[in-house]
């Protein structure tokens, strides 16, 4: 008898050490290869997307250390990757000249690189779920000489949207362009949606809702000089980008300009408000808008969001480091632009923030809280070394059809003002979050 209570303890205890490794191991990372890291170019947060899935397939691109755009797929829960190093380079020199991927509701894969108010770079995969390119082509052949900011954004009817800036800072306006699917052809929906009338420019954030709303947010800049962002405005399109209106369902006559627009919140300039940052929608088609700016000297991680047709502000909190944002170029700044995840659960609803802060060692960190305790906010981080000047970009596509969390993860460097560091080539990799904290 003694043998077999023993016997039952033992087996017992395996079970409960098994059951709490199962429990601990939140986290996967797979590499993916190794990425050009003397700039912030593979990592920046306006990449829309550095990251996405269509059906049971992952995408992935990103500059090698020669400059060469890189593209690679594999079936999820595989650790690996098809890598193929396609004939396009970028001036991966200058951290705005970003990578951006889509895959149209077709299968076919989108790409567009290596932009800062330069002509087009525009491709798409010769076959479905190919990596294989074709040739350099134009969209629809307007406005397409002075380009910054590429990126996609999938339709629930498989088409897609493109938007970028053209023009210069401080003086560039907004375009979109939509794919149809159906006749293989893009097309100008919007030639200057939000006009900086020649004396200022909007940087932008959207989102595409479960229903199709179109989503969109920016602040204004009245010059080259980031501390010259001010405001946070809102605008949504419930017919793929063609009609725009307020949250209020008043239409906007377009253009929209700094006269015309939906003021979410009001924020000064020299407030170290940061654009480009990212947005979400809840079930209902509510708006949240993340960013950071400061409101006593110390820059915080911000929410804005639409509750009851009336627009209110979380300030997070729990940073501490103070700095100034200021000047032009690429900013070595020592926190990132956060991004945010929402998920609904029964009556509730809760909020992500992924980011990283010099303040905790430069890693991958998450905010996390809820709706119904939205003051109290959670901080956990991710990765156990830092990321360098690394900023979040997760598989948008992923997250909105099956909740799983990937996010691209480089460490890079990034020397204030449009500098560049002597630093090796360092591993792209995706993390995977299995478990979310509540």
């Amino acid at each position: 008898m003694k043998k077999k209570n023993i016997y039952k303890c033992f087996l017992c205890g395996l079970f409960i050490i098994s059951l709490s490794l199962c429990t601990a191991q939140k986290k996967v990372q797979t590499d993916v290869g190794y990425g050009w890291s003397s700039n912030s170019v593979n990592t920046v947060k306006f990449r829309k997307n550095a990251l996405t899935t269509f059906k049971h397939v992952q995408f992935i691109a990103y500059y090698d250390e020669k400059g060469t755009l890189v593209l690679g797929k594999r079936k999820l829960n595989s650790s690996t990757w098809d890598i193929v190093k396609t004939t396009y380079k970028g001036n991966v020199k200058d951290a705005h000249n970003d990578i951006s991927i889509a895959v149209d509701g077709n299968g076919y894969l989108h790409v567009s690189w290596d932009h800062h108010n330069t002509k087009l770079r525009y491709a798409k995969s010769k076959q479905p779920l190919s990596l294989d390119l074709g040739k350099e082509e134009p969209m629809t052949g307007l406005e397409e000489k002075m380009v910054t900011y590429p990126e996609f954004y999938n339709l629930p009817n498989g088409n897609l949207l493109f938007f970028y800036r053209s023009g210069a800072s401080g003086r560039g306006n907004m375009v979109i362009n939509s794919y149809d699917i159906k006749e293989n052809k893009w097309s100008q929906l919007q030639q200057n949606l939000l006009n900086g009338e020649e004396s200022r420019s909007a940087y932008w954030q959207a989102k595409v809702d479960k229903l199709g709303v179109v989503h969109l947010s920016w602040v204004w800049r009245e010059s080259w000089d980031v501390s010259t962002n001010h405001d946070l405005c809102y605008a949504r399109s419930k017919d793929g980008g063609v009609t725009w209106e307020k949250s209020s369902g008043e239409k906007y006559k377009l253009p929209i300009t700094a006269a015309s627009a939906e003021y979410a919140w009001e924020i000064p300039q020299k407030s170290s408000l940061i654009n480009q940052t990212a947005m979400t929608a809840d079930k209902n088609g509510n708006p949240y808008i993340v960013s950071y700016w400061s409101d006593n000297g110390v820059p915080q991680f911000q929410m804005v969001y639409l509750e009851n047709e009336k627009w209110k502000k979380v300030n997070t909190g729990f940073r501490t480091t103070s700095f100034y944002l200021g000047g032009g170029g690429t900013k070595r700044i020592p926190i990132s632009r956060p991004d945010i995840l929402i998920k609904d659960k029964g009556n509730n609803t809760f909020f992500y923030l992924l980011f990283r802060d010099e303040e905790r060692g430069s890693k991958i960190s998450m905010a996390y809280s809820n709706l119904k305790d939205i003051m109290n906010w959670k901080v956990t981080d991710l990765t156990n070394s830092s990321v360098g000047e690394w900023e979040p970009n997760y598989d948008a596509e992923l997250w909105k059809n099956k909740k799983k969390i990937h996010v691209f993860v480089q460490n890079v460097n990034q020397v204030d003002g449009e500098g560049l560091s002597k630093t090796k080539p360092t591993m792209v990799s995706v993390l995977e979050l299995n478990n979310l904290p509540k």
